[in-house]
C-alpha cells in the first residue's frame, strides 16, 4: 500500500490578526488630558534605564516563587518593595555606568572586561568580600578581606564611603574597621 501526501501552505492564513498581538495593561497616575493612551504607552516602552528591564525579569514564571498573600495591605506592601528594590537595582547600575564612561575604565563583566556592566554583575563582584567578626581579649573588632580595586570603583560610582574598607571608621557607633595587610 503506499501513502502519498501534499502540504499547501496559504502564507496569508499564518498572519496573526492584528487584535491576537496581546496586551499592555498600564496603571498611571496621570490625568487623560495631560497624555494620550498612545503617548503613555510610547513612553513606558521607551523605559530602558529605570525598573522596566526588571519589570521583564520577574514576569518570567521561573523567576519568584508563588506568594500568597490574601490582605490587599499585604500585596500592595510587597508590590511596592518590588519596586523600590527594581528602583535600587537601576540605580546601581546606571550610577556605575555613568562611572566608568566618565573615568574611561571597565570592570569584569560575563565575558571578560565591560564598560556597561548590568547591576547582576556589579553586585556578583561583591560575593568574595567578606566581613570577619573576631574578638582578641574580648576586643571586638572586625576585619574586611577580599576588597579589590574593581570594589572601590563600584563604591565610588555609587558614592560610598571608602572608610568602610580602609580601615577609618567614622560616628558614634560605627566599630573599627581594619583591612588586612
Amino acid at each position: 500500500m503506499e501513502v502519498r501526501s501534499r502540504l499547501v501552505v496559504h502564507p496569508e492564513a499564518l498572519v496573526p490578526p492584528e487584535d491576537a498581538h496581546g496586551w499592555t495593561v498600564l496603571a498611571t497616575t496621570v490625568r487623560p488630558e495631560e497624555c494620550t493612551d498612545a503617548e503613555m504607552l510610547q513612553a513606558y516602552q521607551e523605559q530602558h534605564i529605570t525598573v522596566e528591564p526588571g519589570f521583564r525579569w520577574i514576569k518570567n514564571p521561573a523567576a519568584i516563587s508563588p506568594v500568597w498573600l490574601e490582605k490587599p495591605e499585604r500585596m500592595a506592601a510587597l508590590a511596592m518593595l518590588t519596586v523600590v528594590g527594581l528602583l535600587v537595582y537601576a540605580v546601581i547600575q546606571r550610577q556605575v555606568r555613568l562611572s566608568l564612561r566618565e573615568h574611561d575604565r571597565q570592570l569584569p563583566g560575563n565575558k571578560g572586561l565591560t564598560a556597561t556592566p548590568t547591576a547582576a554583575v556589579v553586585l556578583a563582584l561583591f560575593m568574595p568580600v567578606m566581613l570577619v567578626h573576631f574578638a582578641v581579649d574580648n576586643t571586638p573588632s572586625l576585619q574586611v578581606h577580599g576588597v579589590q580595586d574593581d570594589h572601590r570603583i563600584v563604591c565610588h560610582a555609587v558614592g560610598i564611603d571608602q572608610a568602610w574598607s580602609q580601615g577609618a571608621a567614622t560616628g558614634q557607633n560605627s566599630p573599627l574597621w581594619t583591612t588586612p595587610p
